[in-house]
């Protein structure tokens, strides 16, 4: 008899960065992936060849995240994981409606995982999870509406931990610096080193062992891990 399939792992936002590096983490072990994506890129064909899937999403209402919710249930009757990579930068500044800028924050860190975890809670019963950032505890003077989106997703976390355990885990990552983009130049790379004790962007691997610890886990859940290299004793 042959042995079950594993259930996919779920991650949002996986076309760059972070969530690129985990979708290719899960494959290289055989763990299917679903992934979500906003704007396409070459690393969407190549995770297409590895055999995720690959599904094109717009987070930026309601209803196409419950579209996306959907596009999931109609590619598996179960998942191993969800991982709520997907995120946006929205500055307070001239020019721009602060209605705006709160609304597009809390839209894509607050109703995205709440509504695809309340859409989805099915597929994560019996064996799952449900996986904010270095400003929830400091705030940000100059991105006051992103740093109370991570706080509401930081509050988010353990609600959901309540209302779902013990079947399912439900942790959160608050990383600061994990890795620099192609452009940034020399100036700010010092700048941003400097903000930290350890003084290092140590990469997403350091994301990959901690996602990997909480898979292993049995007993983790509700927790926020500051994954920030001492930022906040700076």
């Amino acid at each position: 008899m042959a042995e079950p399939q594993p259930r996919p792992v779920l991650i949002t936002g996986a076309g760059r960065r972070i969530g690129l590096a985990l979708a290719h983490h899960f494959l290289n072990q055989q763990q299917p992936v679903i992934v979500s994506y906003r704007q396409h890129y070459p690393s969407i064909d190549t995770l297409r060849e590895a055999g995720a899937v690959c599904l094109q999403a717009d987070f930026s209402s309601d209803d196409g995240i419950l579209t996306f919710a959907e596009a999931v249930k109609a590619q598996t009757s179960g998942l191993r994981a969800i991982i709520h990579n997907a995120s946006d930068w929205m500055a307070e500044k001239p020019g721009v409606p602060l209605s705006t800028v709160i609304s597009r924050m809390m839209q894509i860190h607050v109703h995205a995982p709440y509504l695809l975890n309340h859409a989805l809670e099915s597929l994560l019963r019996g064996f799952g999870h449900a996986a904010s950032d270095y400003v929830v505890e400091r705030g940000s003077d100059k991105h006051i509406a992103y740093a109370a989106s991570k706080a509401a997703l930081d509050n988010m976390t353990r609600s959901f931990a309540r209302k779902l355990a013990p079947e399912v885990k439900v942790n959160a990552i608050a990383p600061s610096l994990i890795m620099f983009n192609e452009h940034d130049d020399a100036e700010y790379r010092k700048q941003a080193l400097d903000k930290s004790l350890m003084k290092i962007a140590p990469g997403e691997k350091e994301i990959i062992d901690l996602i990997d610890y909480l898979f292993t886990s049995c007993y983790v859940t509700g927790r926020s891990f500051a994954v920030d290299g001492g930022r906040p004793l700076r």
